[in-house]
């Protein structure tokens, strides 16, 4: 199956990937837990300069989770620079677009996973299990 992704959408989901994949704790010292999703993130970045085909249902579930990483990250983002600066502000406006283009991806991965996931069901006749997620494959 394949996620089309216009040139905004992929901009700013490697803003955010980039964001999360390069920053770095403050004090070196700290244990700190990475980001839920960064290994995800990971995988997903080289893959940031078209759409996006994914031929099984855990392939589009990692990319989900993700995907939703570098949303979560978006929105802080977002969240900062409204705060640090007003809502009309260049750089809150800017953040607002690139959190809203990478949320809109998310949306549309969710709802490709939910019809993935129907047709897997009305295929086999019984629920998805993490078995046939990996191994049902969809084809472009």
């Amino acid at each position: 199956m394949i996620l089309r992704c216009n040139f905004e959408e992929l901009g700013a989901l490697r803003r955010g990937a980039n964001g999360l994949l390069t920053e770095r704790p403050e004090d070196s010292s700290a244990v700190v837990a990475p980001p839920e999703g960064l290994e995800e993130v990971e995988a997903l970045f080289p893959r940031l300069h078209g759409d996006l085909s994914m031929e099984t249902l855990a392939e589009q579930r990692r990319v989900l989770k993700g995907i939703s990483a570098i949303v979560s990250r978006l929105r802080e983002e977002m969240d900062e620079s409204v705060v640090a600066t007003h809502p009309a502000d260049e750089l809150a406006v800017s953040s607002y677009f690139h959190y809203a283009h990478a949320l809109t991806v998310l949306n549309r991965v969710v709802e490709l996973g939910q019809e993935m996931e129907a047709l897997i069901e009305l295929v086999t006749g019984a629920a998805v299990t993490p078995a046939v997620a990996a191994t049902f494959r969809f084809p472009d």
